[in-house]
């Protein structure tokens, strides 16, 4: 266990960093400092490790998640929980998740299936559920929550570029901006209401 542990951390770092087509086996046995022999007792491919590490990472952020949508509370405090479990990762564990949209094509079916599905489960079906308790409950207007849940995982996904990293400071702010631009949307007065301020605190 310890050993199939020190491989899939050396792979997320190498997969991070690279391109999947520029790591090898070689280099994932060097960083985990096991001999090739080793790895391949575990993993018959690279493919094969790729997809276990994004799997165990994948469940593991499903279960995080899950707090949020088990919790009480409306639509908005669920969600500004979810997105806040998301954020407190380490960069690098929020990072491998984009690796599925990244990769994705390189695999074929079953396996290609497999993955997409896992990342559905992990993030946006657990939105969507919270979202359909708010739809029912008058917290959001009608709407398609499958869509919505996909449209709020792309807004998560825009705030953790380096420009939104930047001008939103910290994690808070990040929650704040996000939150109302779904919740109310972009409208002027609503918008320029949080943006001063956010002007003010920053200020302060």
């Amino acid at each position: 266990e310890n050993t199939i542990a020190d491989i899939l951390t050396a792979a997320e770092s190498l997969f991070l960093n690279k391109n999947y087509a520029d790591v090898t086996v070689t280099e994932i046995a060097a960083e985990a400092n096991v001999t090739k022999g080793a790895l391949y007792h575990h993993f018959p491919s690279k493919e094969d490790v790729y997809l276990t590490m994004m799997h165990a990472d994948l469940e593991d952020k499903r279960h995080m998640l899950q707090e949020a949508v088990e919790m009480e509370g409306d639509c908005q405090s669920r969600l500004r929980r979810l997105t806040e479990i998301f954020l407190e990762l380490p960069r690098e564990k929020r990072d491998l998740i984009k690796l599925v949209r990244r990769d994705i094509n390189i695999f074929k079916d079953p396996a290609r299936g497999r993955l997409v599905r896992a990342y559905q489960a992990a993030l946006p079906e657990q939105i969507e559920s919270i979202l359909i308790d708010g739809l029912e409950n008058g917290d959001l207007s009608p709407a398609d929550a499958r869509l919505l849940s996909w449209l709020f995982v792309g807004m998560v996904e825009v705030t953790l570029t380096a420009y939104a990293q930047e001008a939103l400071v910290d994690h808070q702010s990040l929650l704040d901006y996000v939150l109302d631009l779904f919740i109310h949307g972009a409208s002027q007065s609503e918008m320029q209401k949080f943006e001063r301020e956010t002007y003010t605190f920053e200020k302060e």
